[in-house]
């Protein structure tokens, strides 16, 4: 049994859903988001502003896409009511970012400035120069957007350096010896 598959997805007010075929479309205040789920594993229903999602056979494939797809759903109804995101913090003498329109300038101590496109559905500021807040309806556009800039100086494990999640902990190692 999916633990997390035969709880039914509460769709709350300000939230339309509407499940055609396959895929299910929800509209909320932050935007519209779709998903298309494999409908040859899992069948969902929304009925008394609940979705419940089933598998269709004993299957592990359809056991495995009976959760996921009911936590893509639950993601999905987040998204669009409340929104998703993520704080980062830079670390280190001189590392600040700054916003420039919408795109998002980052001085990591390279020797020019590092300018990231935000993308469309996402929303970037920078409460401080050492601060960044990612925020978005969809959950996966918001953790890649913040994955890719901390791609650009990813956190060294000796001074703790770079561009790091707020709630992350470096581990730190001892330096060299004399």
């Amino acid at each position: 049994m999916s633990r997390v598959g035969k709880y039914p997805v509460v769709v709350p007010a300000g939230v339309e859903l509407s499940i055609n075929n396959n895929t299910v479309v929800a509209k909320g205040k932050l935007g519209e988001l779709s998903f298309t789920y494999d409908d040859s594993y899992v069948a969902a229903k929304f009925e008394d502003g609940k979705v419940t999602v089933s598998p269709l056979a004993e299957t592990i494939r359809s056991r495995t896409l009976w959760g996921t797809t009911r936590a893509r759903i639950n993601d999905m109804i987040l998204g669009v009511s409340e929104g998703f995101s993520k704080n980062m913090e830079l670390v280190g003498v001189g590392y600040k970012a700054r916003l420039d329109g919408k795109n998002l300038v980052l001085s990591l101590g390279f020797s020019h400035d590092v300018v990231f496109n935000t993308p469309e559905g996402i929303k970037i500021t920078c409460e401080s120069p050492t601060q960044i807040k990612i925020f978005g309806a969809d959950k996966q556009k918001v953790g890649q957007v913040a994955a890719e800039i901390r791609k650009y100086r990813k956190p060294e494990p000796y001074k703790g350096k770079g561009v790091k999640y707020a709630n992350e902990t470096v581990r730190r190692k001892e330096g060299k010896k004399k």
